[in-house]
């Protein structure tokens, strides 16, 4: 076993190479790009939804209890549509610091049970293959297949979650290589 704390740098290092490369491949590359639409009749619609009141939070309609799913009248409003699901965030510009330091977080939790998991799995001057074998499949589990719930459960497109398990196993593959490269000897 190696001990979690000659990890540090493993963890620190590759939530960096990991918070890097999600910014270049969501800033610079084009892959992106075309992830997000606006709402048609935007000028029209925010004004009835501003009204509304809405709070922070996550919105599903139509609305309904699991006792009136089957009601006539709810199966109406379904067929009628639109079906979805809206997340209202506090009025105000994106607060991008905040998120992206959120992000960081994330990626340092990530690192650390990551390296929780081959600390008492991978012996101490285990070679490359073995570290990264470990570590990577742990951080895909994290990074990637996590957002699958989102197409199954929110209707998150599954195009766009096949875009977020690339970036995923991306993301795994850089923290692996990391670990890899910096594993106790």
């Amino acid at each position: 076993m190696a001990p979690l704390a000659a990890l540090w740098l493993p963890i620190v290092l590759s939530a960096v190479i990991v918070f890097v490369a999600s910014s270049i491949m969501h800033m610079l590359l084009p892959c992106h790009k075309g992830d997000y639409r606006g709402l048609p009749d935007e000028d029209k619609v925010l004004p009835v939804l501003r009204a509304a009141g809405l709070k922070r939070g996550l919105y599903i309609f139509p609305f309904t209890t699991h006792k009136d799913m089957k009601s006539p009248a709810t199966i109406e409003k379904y067929n009628q549509g639109p079906v979805g699901m809206m997340t209202i965030f506090p009025s105000g510009p994106p607060a991008m610091p905040k998120f992206l330091g959120l992000w960081f977080g994330y990626c340092l939790l990530i690192g650390f049970f990551v390296a929780y998991l081959a600390a008492h799995t991978v012996a101490a001057g285990a070679n490359y293959r073995v570290v990264f074998r470990v570590v990577g499949t742990a951080a895909f589990l994290a990074y990637g297949l996590g957002t699958i719930s989102n197409a199954i459960w929110k209707g998150q497109t599954w195009s766009f979650t096949s875009k977020e398990v690339i970036d995923g196993l991306v993301y795994a593959l850089l923290t692996a290589g990391t670990f890899g490269w910096l594993w106790p000897r």
